[in-house]
């Protein structure tokens, strides 16, 4: 830099100090007048300060005054030219050259700092340094801040320079009364920028302390020019009259005024003068007598008219000699003042009193700054959890952390969740800890004892890595930590948790980034399940104590990548679980469509374990977040509906149901957020206050939530609160309607339409599909009420649902009574409330779909998915049996008909007492109806009994009238009957009693066999024939007696040969076949040989078992399964 550059700090001399300092006089700062025995380097702070002065951070080292550094700032320039001179290599002028390190030398040594400041600067910029002035700016030592009288000094209150050692910035006065403030090296905080590895954390502490350091000073200096001011009002010969003539009175200034008014009105409202107060502001609007810097002058606030009063008689200062050194009078000329006005004694009186009052100021804020300190330490150590941009609710926000695996309380979770913060709680720590610690050294020989010792070195390990200063020895310190335990179990994961949360408590975002993250990072992928389970957790226990640009990258990221890779369902189940934390924290709407497939992905998991998991923390996480990006409505429920529409579209032919399943239950998931985002939008919810006594919640109220998270009383924020919503719900359904409710009209005008579409489309065959759909429509029924279910989801039901045979007409596409929304209706949405007018609707629904399909000839599916979905519940038997005993006694065959059919499907769930007392006597009063349909109808409910009671009576009774359907002549030419029968008895013959197989199955299929063989239709005897064909294939498998076999079996598949030679030779090569198999079973069971000895052929039969055996083991895989079929036990 040139010498013509411009001073940065821009010091230049008034005129009127010009003329005080003709030909360039030293002056009073100059170095020739230094105090004998002042130090020529720097002063040492341990050796100069007092005890409390090295409290501060800032800077106690003054620089020069105004005149010493505008007495230098030519020198220095000089100094700077002729070294830039020197660097280029001309000349440095006519004068002798004066080495650069002799001016540096004589700028420390007479404490010139600023000056020595530009000229090292100077010297930088033409490319020269010099190691004085670098070692010395380089050293934080030499600006630690001093608050106490260096020992140079005579007078009190003065600095080696001759200034007063308050002085934090040197303030220059222009011509234009305006004031400039620039930082000294004091006001840097040097000590902030020290080797401690703390900057990063502090930078942004830092940059905010130096503006608000900038900005108080940017007031202070514009208070001062207002006081200065307010001086130059009073002209200064008029002031000097009053000095000399103390009869005549000063008027009173303007500001003297205001800070008057501001102590009468004071006075005024500390004695009750209430209005009088009132009155006297009305009178002064101009002024705010609230706040004491309104008045305007650069002084503290003065005492109240009391004290001024009780102490006008002392010997104190004058308003007017009370200056602050901010405003830039001089000491000197403070002193002279004091000292020609007042004796020598009282001068001395008065500064000691002055010092005594700044001693006790001085150790007061001294006091305050170890409290303050102390309170950093400990909230450092407790970093309140913070949800950034988040409205969750703090119910929400705790149920979802406790999902995090922390230690429970104990000695040594205590320990690990307190990590020490100085050199005495280590000391304490290390008096708790080392106890437990020796004994397990001494004993650690066994594996028990070692990992016990592991566990008790955790929080020794965790308080080094956390006070350590080297970057290095922290990151293996807790690379140490993570990899202290092989294979670290529940208990010791959940103590490193702790430690873990405890140390990010700590430390900072910052350096949870930058020292624990790379640790999980490193063991994603580690052999042992274990490890990777805790990086998992770690990444949920951490996710409030991270930066949340990490949290929604890398973090995210890492988890997902875990979730798809990962083998391990217990891993998985725990990336799960800390993916729902992160959602909870997460605020970046870009990751909204990664956060949705990340839920589908969970929810297609082959494992339970990790499905539950979804449920439980992920989906209501993500809902939360989905309800605040305002998603919910717009976005998250309606794709999972197109979703499921277009699965169902794809799917006519073969539905994929596993991805029904989770469309579905995710949907289902949704249902308690959907209600919540429908009370707090309510038109009432602003009314939603608690106060007085709000009736509580029933229990039954809301359906069993899957964790606390899907319970809308943790949604909402309390229990209370929610009671106080549900009460203004249903008034406002009951009384005053939807209007201008526009979340609830969504899920009426919306949402309910697209599901019950969906409905109709599902097949009706398909029980898994029917039972999902059936307990959404229960959840969603039950959580949002009896009056929306009543007034909101029936009516649009029935509106499609209407009884006619319209709907019933499947050639013309309206059967609508013919598919899954029947069952869904009756099993979703009827029995969400069991009161005995929801139990009679119900029972007159499945009554009129029952006579409207059986007098239209529809087919029964929806029917009976119906009864096979309330049938599954022990509570609906006896409605159900109500249902089908109007069918019994109704005056149309058809009906009566589908009634008979109906108790197949409802025999096998009901107790053995209700079908003896309610089913058998209703069947055998259909079974002597007029209609023979209607008899017929009844053979299949009768053979299900046969396959499931026990009961002796009860199967006599049954099985004599199964006998008369066989015997009785007026049925001999019932083609009907007898196809129902042979089907009936194949279907139940190899799983009912053996003896009614033998006596009363064989018997009769060998009887209707031999018939069959007379029989002149050919149609009707292939009908027979194939009939029978199956009930003897199911049978073949069973246990048959020699003497069934040669009676009854072998003839009857004889005979049924004897009617596939001409009808279906296929079916005949396996009759002749299975005739030839029994053959040879009786012929080897009738070879008997007395003991001890064997025939030819008993041992030609033996050597041919052991060979299909042995081949068929030689077909087998290892699979234990098949294994265990070659020895099933055949009925």
């Amino acid at each position: 830099m040139a010498a013509s550059s411009v001073n940065p700090f821009n010091l230049s001399d008034s005129e009127e100090e010009a003329e005080r300092r003709p030909d360039g006089a030293d002056g009073p700062h100059s170095p020739s007048r230094a105090a004998p025995g002042q130090p020529i380097g720097p002063v040492s702070p341990l050796a100069d300060s007092e005890p409390g002065a090295l409290l501060g951070s800032g800077s106690s080292r003054t620089s020069p005054g105004v005149e010493s550094v505008a007495a230098l700032a030519a020198a220095a320039a000089a100094a700077a030219a002729a070294a830039a001179a020197a660097a280029a290599g001309g000349p440095a002028g006519a004068e002798p050259r004066v080495p650069a390190d002799a001016i540096a030398a004589q700028l420390l040594r007479d404490q010139y700092i600023l000056t020595a400041l530009e000229f090292h600067t100077e010297l930088l910029e033409a490319g020269r340094e010099l190691p004085r002035l670098r070692d010395y700016f380089s050293n934080p030592g030499n600006f630690e801040r001093q608050s106490g009288t260096p020992p140079a000094c005579k007078e009190p209150g003065l600095g080696p320079g001759g200034q007063l050692s308050e002085y934090r910035t040197v303030r220059v006065f222009r011509g234009d009364n305006r004031a400039g403030s620039i930082s000294t090296l004091d006001s840097l905080d040097f000590a902030r920028y020290s080797d401690d590895g703390n900057r990063e954390s502090d930078e942004r502490v830092a940059v905010l302390e130096f503006e608000l350091r900038k900005a108080k000073e940017t007031i202070q200096a514009l208070r001062a020019n207002l006081t200065q001011a307010a001086e130059s009002e009073v002209p200064l010969q008029e002031r000097k009259n009053f000095k000399s003539s103390p009869e005549i009175q000063e008027p009173i200034r303007p500001l003297e005024k205001r800070a008057l008014n501001f102590l009468v009105n004071e006075y005024l409202l500390k004695n009750n003068y209430k209005l009088s107060s009132i009155t006297f502001s009305d009178e002064n609007d101009d002024q705010d007598f609230e706040l004491w810097d309104d008045v305007g002058l650069n002084i503290p606030k003065p005492p109240d008219l009391l004290h001024l009063y009780r102490s006008c008689g002392s010997s104190q200062s004058t308003p007017r000699d009370t200056v602050d050194v901010g405003v830039g009078v001089e000491s000197e000329e403070l002193l002279s003042n004091t000292l020609t006005q007042k004796p020598q004694v009282a001068v001395v009186q008065e500064l000691e009193y002055k010092i005594g009052l700044l001693n006790a100021e001085k150790q007061s804020l001294a006091e305050q700054i170890r409290q303050l300190q102390s309170r950093y330490i400990k909230t450092k150590g407790k970093i309140p959890i913070s949800f950034p941009f988040r409205k969750l609710s703090p119910a929400f926000h705790q149920a979802l952390l406790s999902f995090c695996r922390m230690s429970p309380d104990s000695r040594l979770g205590s320990e690990v969740s307190r990590i020490a913060d100085s050199a005495e709680s280590v000391t304490l720590m290390l008096g708790r800890c080392l106890p437990h610690i020796v004994p397990n050294v001494l004993l650690a020989k066994r594996e028990r004892m070692v990992v016990h010792l592991c566990q008790e070195l955790i929080p020794l390990i965790l308080c080094t890595a956390c006070l350590h200063p080297e970057p290095k020895e922290r990151d293996q310190l807790l690379h140490i930590l993570f990899n202290l335990i092989k294979r670290p179990d529940d208990e010791q994961r959940q103590m490193i948790l702790t430690g873990c949360v405890a140390f990010a408590r700590h430390v900072g975002p910052t350096r949870v980034e930058a020292e624990l993250l790379p640790q999980c990072w490193e063991q994603i992928n580690h052999k042992y399940p274990e490890r990777r389970l805790l990086v998992a957790e770690s990444c949920g226990a951490l996710a409030p104590y991270l930066p949340k640009e990490i949290r929604s990258s890398l973090v995210l990221s890492m988890l997902q990548q875990m979730l798809t890779e990962d083998k391990a369902d217990m891993v998985r189940e725990a990336v799960v679980k800390s993916l729902g934390i992160i959602m909870g924290y997460i605020d970046d709407p870009d990751k909204y469509s990664q956060g949705f497939e990340l839920m589908l992905l969970s929810q297609g998991d082959p494992s339970e374990r990790v499905v539950s998991a979804t449920h439980q923390v992920f989906i209501p996480a993500f809902a939360a977040w989905a309800t605040e990006l305002g998603n919910l409505q717009s976005q998250l429920i309606p794709t999972l509906l197109i979703r499921i529409e277009k699965l169902l579209k794809d799917g006519e032919h073969g539905l994929d149901e596993h991805k029904l399943h989770t469309f579905l239950s995710a949907l289902q998931s949704l249902i308690p957020p959907l209600f919540a985002v429908v009370l707090q939008s309510a038109p009432f919810t602003e009314r939603a206050r608690l106060q007085g006594d709000v009736p509580p919640i029933e229990v039954t109220r809301f359906p069993r939530p899957a964790s606390p998270l899907q319970d809308v009383a943790t949604i909402v924020g309390s229990r209370e609160q929610l009671a106080v919503l549900l009460q203004l719900y249903d008034h406002q359904l009951a009384h005053e309607g939807t209007t201008g409710w526009d979340s609830l009209l969504w899920v009426v005008n919306q949402l309910l339409p697209q599901l019950i579409e969906i409905v109709s489309r599902i097949n009706v065959t398909s029980s898994t599909c029917v039972h999902e759909f059936s307990r959404f429509f229960w959840r969603l029924c039950r959580t949002f009420g009896k009056i929306f279910t009543n007034t909101k989801v029936k009516p649009q039901f029935q509106e499609i649902l209407r009884l006619s045979e319209e709907n019933v007409d499947t050639t013309a596409g309206n059967g609508i009574l013919t598919k899954a929304t029947v069952p869904i209706y009756a099993t979703g949405v009827l029995t969400c409330y069991n009161q005995e007018e929801d139990r009679k609707l119900l029972v007159g629904f499945l009554e009129d779909v029952m006579t409207t399909l059986s007098l239209s000839h529809a087919p029964l599916d929806s029917l009976k998915a119906s009864f096979v979905e309330l049938g599954a519940n022990p509570a609906y038997h006896e409605l159900l049996l109500t249902v089908l005993w109007y069918g019994v006694v109704h005056t149309s065959a058809l009906v009566r008909c589908t009634a008979a059919r109906m108790f197949e499907l409802l025999v096998k769930g009901v107790n053995e007492t209700l079908v003896a007392q309610r089913v058998v006597p209703a069947l055998i009063t259909l079974s002597s109806d007029p209609e023979i349909s209607v008899r017929i109808s009844t053979i299949p409910a009768f053979g299900t009994i046969m396959e499931t009671v026990t009961q002796k009576e009860l199967l006599e009774r049954v099985k004599m009238q199964l006998a008369s359907f066989l015997e009785d002549p007026q049925y001999q030419d019932q083609h009907s009957l007898h196809m129902e029968i042979i089907r009936t008895l194949g279907r139940v013959g190899p799983n009912t009693e053996p003896r009614f197989r033998d006596e009363f199955v064989l018997p009769h299929l060998h009887k209707l066999a031999l018939s069959n063989n007379m029989q002149t239709s050919e149609s009707k005897r292939l009908d027979i024939a194939t009939q029978l064909f199956e009930a003897y294939s199911a049978l073949s498998c069973c246990f048959i007696s020699e003497e069934l076999m040669v009676n009854h079996f072998m003839p009857g598949l004889k005979c049924l040969r004897a009617d596939m030679e001409s009808l279906s030779p296929e079916h005949e090569v396996i009759l002749s076949s299975m005739i030839k198999e029994c053959e040879q079973k009786v012929e080897n069971r009738s070879v008997q040989e007395p003991q001890g000895s064997m025939s030819i052929a008993a041992s030609l039969v033996g050597e041919d078992a052991k060979t299909k055996f042995l081949s068929k083991m030689g077909q087998l895989t290892t699979s234990g399964a098949m294994l265990a079929n070659v020895f099933q036990r055949k009925k």
